[in-house]
């Protein structure tokens, strides 16, 4: 049994490919709870892809091509503790992606996407501990019928502060994108909540780097976490 998802351009994270925590929470609604999205292909823009689902989990299918596989996840992490609005306001002044971007249209971290269009999630480090944050407030093009924000724009949400917690005040040296996001959602987001991303590396090993990141709301309310591997690919 398969359905279908189209990734418009709109939710890009490199230019022709979509935003990798986008696609996770996309595939992760065809999975009850806690999900783990493991992305094997660079998720194409603008054409039916099939979410095809089956005992243990469900794959993303662009033809014979797997894109994303899913299954679901017990996800045990120590998240940090909040961040205020102010602290993060003033750690995503500092963001080192306004002077240095890889993929400056990134539907979550681009610097060159609008209000309204990109999520303008803009991470920094604050100052004292050891985590990159940002505010974010979200727009309300990104509500579904229930009138809280989509899942899988939380899961957006979780997916590039995992990147910037990995590299110093200078930002990116070498490219990295998202190759596996397991992601925990435990309570509604309301648009325009003033909500707090967080950030925090956990390591590395060659190529691949491990991070978790977390969403706070009105109050400090933990919303949801997860954790990322990326992969460096130059």
């Amino acid at each position: 049994m398969s359905d279908a998802i189209t990734i418009d351009r709109r939710f890009r994270g490199p230019p022709e490919s979509g935003n990798g925590g986008y696609v996770c929470g996309r595939l992760a609604a065809f999975i009850d709870g806690a999900a783990e999205i493991t992305l094997r292909k660079p998720p194409p823009l603008g054409r039916p892809l099939d979410a095809a689902r089956h005992d243990g989990g469900v794959a993303l299918l662009d033809g014979e091509t797997v894109i994303a596989e899913g299954v679901a996840a017990a996800l045990d992490l120590e998240v940090p503790e909040a961040v205020s609005p102010a602290d993060a306001a003033e750690a995503s002044s500092s963001y080192p992606g306004h002077q240095k971007h890889i993929f400056p249209h990134c539907f979550v971290c681009g610097p060159r996407r609008g209000p309204g269009d990109g999520l303008r999630i803009f991470p920094g480090w604050v100052a004292g501990r050891k985590l990159v944050a940002a505010p974010w407030t979200p727009d309300p093009s990104l509500v579904g019928e229930d009138g809280a924000v989509r899942p899988e724009f939380v899961w957006a949400s979780l997916d590039c502060p995992g990147a910037w917690a990995m590299f110093d005040e200078k930002g990116f040296e070498r490219a990295v994108v998202l190759g596996r996001l397991a992601a925990r959602l435990l309570a509604p987001v309301r648009p325009d909540e003033a909500c707090v991303a967080i950030g925090w590396p956990l390591g590395e090993e060659g190529r691949k780097l491990y991070a978790g990141t977390a969403l706070y709301g009105d109050g400090g309310a933990l919303k949801a976490f997860a954790r990322a591997t990326w992969v460096r690919i130059a």
